[in-house]
């Protein structure tokens, strides 16, 4: 089975069936400034019909790109497929336990952010998780059209 634990390498049917059955993501480490990759990406993911639930605990109850922004994913009501994190790699264990408790689906760590024992821990627990890729630059290769 391909995912985190199989060399950080993901095939191309892996990585589109995520994107094509993700409805809802909770992006952690979103953030309100625009130069940001994190608002970039949330933006792109919201133009491509996905719903983006925004978590920051530094920007809590005010708005991302007209969503509301939670502290935390306990904090948030909706079933999230999938946790996109764009935090650094020390802050993914406590992530992973929270989508787990939220039942959550699918990890995606951006760019840059890897963490294998977290990552065996979600797969264990049976998400499906990808690491250190960006889920727009994965959504424009794989020439996904929208929705």
């Amino acid at each position: 089975m391909p995912g985190a634990l199989n060399s950080m390498k993901y095939d191309d049917e892996f990585l589109r069936d995520i994107l094509e059955e993700v409805n809802v993501i909770a992006l952690v480490g979103a953030s309100a400034k625009p130069e940001r990759p994190s608002h970039t990406v949330m933006k792109y993911l919201l133009h491509k019909g996905y719903r983006v639930i925004p978590v920051n605990p530094n920007e809590a109850g005010g708005e991302i790109l007209g969503e509301t922004v939670y502290a935390s994913l306990a904090d948030v009501e909706e079933v999230v497929d999938m946790v996109d994190i764009f935090r650094r790699s020390d802050a993914v264990p406590e992530i992973v336990e929270q989508a787990i408790e939220a039942n959550a689906r699918i990890i995606w760590m951006q760019q840059g952010v890897v963490h294998t024992a977290a990552a065996k821990v979600a797969e264990e627990a049976g998400l499906r998780v990808v690491m250190d890729r960006c889920p727009k630059i994965e959504y424009e290769r794989l020439g996904l059209g929208a929705f």
